[in-house]
């Protein structure tokens, strides 16, 4: 096992240091010079070579890579262009909106999906299975924008049971915190609640259709004891597997829920960051990002064996 976590912590590395070349030559290798795409078509060659001497670019490639790094390593993301403030400062103060929606949403659509996908499995083409199908193709086919705006309208404009926008932090009260996130993680599970359902399903029904299940029934098991004793724990592996997988790209897919809702996240502050072509954002977050989903992969792994012993590493 501990072989196992260093050979994949040493993989991790690996990842992360092909990533952080790949953001550091994002900029280099667009067309023209870096410091005039940072400081946009209007601005005085003074300003121009003041970028270039506080960005380093007018020391050799390699060099500004192992300085880049170094600094990313020490915690120093660098410094704003448009506001001028550190930009680990400006994403610490969006990170509260985002992970709370994402964790809300992921909590939601675990148990939403996995308790549909159980049931449509127990009752194999009744209802329950049905309706999986019908809610499956919609929670795949509509854009989350469109779901969005329908809940808005009919749950904020329409009834006034809940807010349109904003976000209050959870100082400000956990009431008011979750009222205000209930429309964008429900707008933002659809689509993750089909897809684990979907995979519950399909991986309960495997289990359900072994011999020895077969046999637990003929021995008198309770269906609890067959779904959730039985067949979900033999059953959890992909499953656990999607829900990591789901995990890690709801942390970079907020940006849209984000900005309909106006929440300001990190979703938000990458949009901002684009249209005012904030480039030190957008490498940090790009970094930020991608080492969270190899964590998440690594956690994904490693959880593997406290679902089913027959796994060893």
């Amino acid at each position: 096992m501990g072989i196992y976590i260093f050979r994949r912590l040493a993989s991790a590395i690996a990842v992360m240091a092909m990533v952080g070349m790949f953001v550091f030559l994002l900029l280099r290798m667009a067309p023209g010079d870096p410091a005039d795409i940072i400081a946009g078509p209007r601005a005085t060659p003074q300003t121009v070579a003041s970028i270039r001497e506080r960005m380093g670019l007018n020391e050799p490639l390699p060099l500004q890579f192992v300085n880049w790094g170094r600094d990313i390593l020490g915690g120093d993301f660098g410094i704003s262009i448009f506001s001028g403030r550190p930009v680990l400062e400006l994403i610490s103060q969006r990170l509260e909106p985002t992970l709370s929606l994402s964790i809300l949403t992921m909590i939601l659509s675990v148990m939403v999906g996995v308790s549909f996908g159980i049931l449509a499995a127990w009752r194999t083409g009744g209802i329950v299975d049905r309706l999986l199908a019908a809610f499956s193709a919609l929670g795949y086919s509509v854009p989350v924008f469109v779901i969005s705006y329908l809940l808005i309208y009919f749950f904020a404009i329409r009834t006034h049971w809940l807010p349109v926008q904003g976000y209050i932090p959870i100082e400000g009260g956990p009431g008011p915190w979750f009222v205000h996130l209930v429309l964008p993680t429900v707008a933002l599970s659809l689509g993750y609640i089909a897809f684990i359902a979907r995979v519950t399903r399909a991986s309960m029904l495997e289990i359900l259709s072994e011999d020895y299940m077969r046999t637990a029934a003929a021995k008198g098991a309770s269906t609890y004891a067959m779904l959730f004793h039985h067949a979900l724990k033999n059953a959890g592996v992909p499953i656990l597997t999607v829900i990591g997988i789901s995990f890690a790209y709801l942390i970079g897919g907020v940006v849209l829920t984000e900005t309909v809702f106006n929440i300001p996240g990190i979703g938000r502050l990458v949009v901002d960051a684009l249209n005012n072509r904030d480039y030190p954002i957008i490498q940090s977050v790009l970094i930020l990002t991608s080492g969270l989903y190899v964590l998440i992969n690594l956690a994904v792994d490693l959880a593997y064996t406290l679902i089913d012993p027959r796994i060893r590493y």
